[in-house]
């Protein structure tokens, strides 16, 4: 394919599946648009739709300990999301899940927003051992979304908090104006509700049976989100949320401090967005990240190509991750490099959910009709 880049954003051709209009505009900003086509357009709409939202989960945590749970990692979505929920006098219980990877600012994070904030904290702290050897399997299993590994373990270990605390409301920081562009390329769409692709790759390339990683499958996902109705919001996409005003307001109001790149707040995200994607992959995550910013309205084209002119990581940061993350995972120099020289490959090519995600999808729009 021949190389080209977006017109109006900078996602390009490291994308297999872009495709560009006329004018040399992409899919990715056109599905972009219509997100924000179906969400409230203004401000006062979106105040409104808070309001409502607000009230319903208020009314729904009446007699119970807690409105509603959130996750927090010490990144810029969760934190200022969890400030927002203590502000609108929602009940909160934040839920944090502890992979090993937490970098010193991101402990540090957590800390000021339970202290500040006065929250109930759950730490959900993996298996160091079990968690080592399905990231190892991962890398050797050769598939693009190594993140789905702590995605999916948040995603169950939420759904499983919720739960058992008879916890209707699950809000999370995604949203429009920060992860709006994601190329499907680029990640595994099903990672977290797909239990049975994590179990294929750790039979093939791990160690023994998973007995403590949190898994979530499609039919327990069914059953909590149709049987015992818990739902999960995205709230910042009702409210008016621009990046570097929401890290002003909890640098001030929390003591928060930056950690570099998106979800730099982990180490192995780190390691993994700023040499594993563009090394193995020739992906660079930012061109996503700065193009949703581009998109809604909160830095400029020129501001973007600008920064994509920097390192992805610092020299003698990536030098130093670079020593650290193969060793703590136990693997050597020499074999770290042998998985990395392993063709890619898709998360499709090992067994996945997708048979019963289709009849349960079938099932459902059923009785929807």
């Amino acid at each position: 394919m021949e190389y080209q880049i977006c017109n109006r954003c900078i996602m390009d051709t490291s994308d297999p599946d872009i495709v560009f209009d006329e004018g040399g505009v992409c899919n990715h900003c056109k599905s972009f648009d219509e997100k924000i086509r179906k969400a409230p357009l203004d401000d006062v709409t979106k105040r409104t739709e808070l309001e409502k939202l607000v009230q319903k989960i208020k009314e729904d945590g009446k007699g119970k300990e807690y409105d509603c749970i959130s996750g927090v990692s010490g990144g810029v979505d969760s934190t200022y999301l969890t400030y927002m929920l203590k502000q609108l006098g929602l009940r909160t219980l934040i839920v944090h899940v502890d992979n090993g990877w937490n970098s010193e600012l991101a402990v540090k994070n957590i800390e000021n927003i339970v202290s500040k904030l006065h929250l109930d904290l759950y730490t959900k702290v993996l298996n160091w051992e079990e968690f080592r050897q399905l990231q190892i399997a991962y890398l050797k299993a050769s598939v693009i979304d190594l993140e789905a590994l702590t995605d999916h373990a948040i995603y169950a270990t939420l759904m499983n908090v919720a739960a058992k605390n008879n916890i209707k409301y699950i809000i999370n920081g995604s949203n429009f104006a920060t992860e709006g562009i994601l190329p499907l390329s680029w990640r595994y769409d099903e990672k977290l509700t797909d239990d049975v692709n994590i179990k294929a790759i750790n039979k093939k390339f791990g160690k023994g049976k998973l007995t403590d990683f949190p898994l979530l499958s499609i039919q327990r996902f069914a059953y909590l989100t149709k049987v015992k109705r818990i739902q999960m919001i995205d709230l910042l996409n009702v409210m008016p949320y621009n990046k570097d005003e929401a890290k002003k307001v909890i640098s001030e109001k929390l003591g928060w401090r930056d950690y570099g790149g998106k979800h730099y707040e982990s180490i192995i995200t780190r390691f993994y967005q700023g040499y594993i994607l563009p090394i193995k992959f020739g992906i660079d995550k930012r061109k996503a990240h700065l193009s949703t910013l581009i998109a809604s309205g909160q830095i400029t084209r020129n501001d973007a190509l600008d920064e994509l002119k920097k390192p992805i990581i610092e020299e003698a940061l990536l030098k130093q991750d670079l020593e650290y993350v193969p060793k703590k995972l136990g693997l050597t120099k020499l074999e770290f490099e042998e998985i990395m020289a392993n063709t890619p490959k898709q998360h499709n090519e090992y067994a996945t959910n997708k048979k019963t995600r289709d009849f349960l999808f079938s099932m459902n729009r059923k009785f929807k009709k």
